[in-house]
């Protein structure tokens, strides 16, 4: 797994943590300012909320252009029959995810570890709650007091985001809160069928083209991914230094937004993989369920840390993995009905 996606694991608090941070010398953008991104019609300044019809049909799944990373396994391109379904058309937000621990008094496994990761850039922390940073990826720093609440440290709080994506929630939070909203997380097949909202072989969800061109001659932004130089600059040319609210940007031809970008979301999958080789030896696959064994649990859409010179997995087709216990400032996820 690319060490943009999320540091993996823990161990003790946060595994792979070495004891000392890093320092860097950085270079801060403003990301309040002007910006230019695209919004959906009608919508601009509105949460979108509820959930899309997925119509039932076969799509071919996997990456057309052969173009991700190979230990990922995102070929080989394979026929998948998928059932019609409800998926919410954005990924939980901190106001839905504080409901649901107003209503259960439900503690997230960062709250129970006391730590977690936040990105060098976000840390909202005094210098003596940051006890160390991931090993290989210091960007990544083990934050005491991060969580669900204080997504990027003790000094943030979730009502400061309250329609951004919650974030900082491990699988195992994530399969807590479906199991009191009567709801569950979406197959691997399910999340890119719907997040291709009908565009066979595409790039992305809303074509081949990352960027597009508006009538002034300007670049339009599609989705919220880091711009500059990863990671000590972002330019935040989209707008936003780290997550965007759920509703952000054009939603896909089935109504669902962010899809690609923002922040990874898990779905319900083991992650293998070889698991598309066996697919294909299947013929069409009906509704597949993923593989009974895997490294970790799959996640889906990439986010605001991807750059195509450092982790393209912001394509519809790229998938990644992390341990279901692993929760990070850049990871969250959205539901489908039962």
């Amino acid at each position: 797994m690319s060490s943009c996606c999320s540091p993996e694991g823990r161990d003790g608090h946060t595994p792979g943590i070495t004891a000392a941070p890093q320092v860097f010398s950085l270079s801060v953008p403003q990301a309040q300012g002007s910006h230019h991104h695209e919004v959906a019609a009608g919508q601009e300044g509105l949460t979108v909320r509820g959930d899309a019809l997925i119509p039932a049909g076969t799509f071919s799944m996997g990456d057309p252009f052969d173009e991700g990373y190979p230990a990922d396994g995102e070929t080989p391109v394979h026929d998948v029959f998928i059932s019609a379904f409800r998926i919410s058309t954005t990924a939980v937000s901190n106001t839905d995810f504080a409901a649901f621990v107003d209503a259960t008094g439900y503690r997230t496994e960062s709250e129970l570890y006391g730590t977690s990761a936040v990105f060098h850039l976000a840390v909202q922390a005094d210098a003596a709650d940051i006890l160390g940073t991931a090993a290989g990826t210091p960007w990544w720093l083990n934050v005491r007091g991060a969580d669900w609440a204080h997504p990027s440290g003790p000094r943030s709080h979730w009502q400061d985001a309250a329609d951004h994506p919650v974030t900082q929630v491990s699988h195992t939070d994530a399969l807590a809160y479906c199991a009191w909203a009567g709801r569950a997380l979406p197959t691997e097949a399910q999340w890119e069928y719907a997040a291709r909202g009908g565009l066979p072989d595409s790039r992305y969800p809303w074509g081949n083209e990352l960027h597009g061109t508006d009538s002034a001659g300007e670049t339009l932004h599609h989705c919220n991914i880091w711009q500059g130089t990863f990671p000590a600059e972002n330019t935040c040319d989209d707008g936003y230094l780290t997550t965007a609210p759920v509703d952000s940007f054009t939603p896909n031809a089935y109504g669902l937004f962010q899809t690609s970008g923002n922040v990874w979301e898990w779905c319900a999958d083991w992650f293998l993989p070889k698991y598309y080789k066996s697919c294909l030896n299947q013929g069409t696959v009906a509704d597949p369920p993923g593989p009974t064994i895997g490294r970790g649990r799959v996640m889906r859409g990439g986010s605001y840390l991807c750059h195509d010179s450092y982790c393209n997995r912001y394509r519809l087709a790229a998938r990644s993995s992390n341990s279901p216990e692993s929760a990070s400032g850049n990871l969250g996820f959205r539901t489908i009905a039962l």
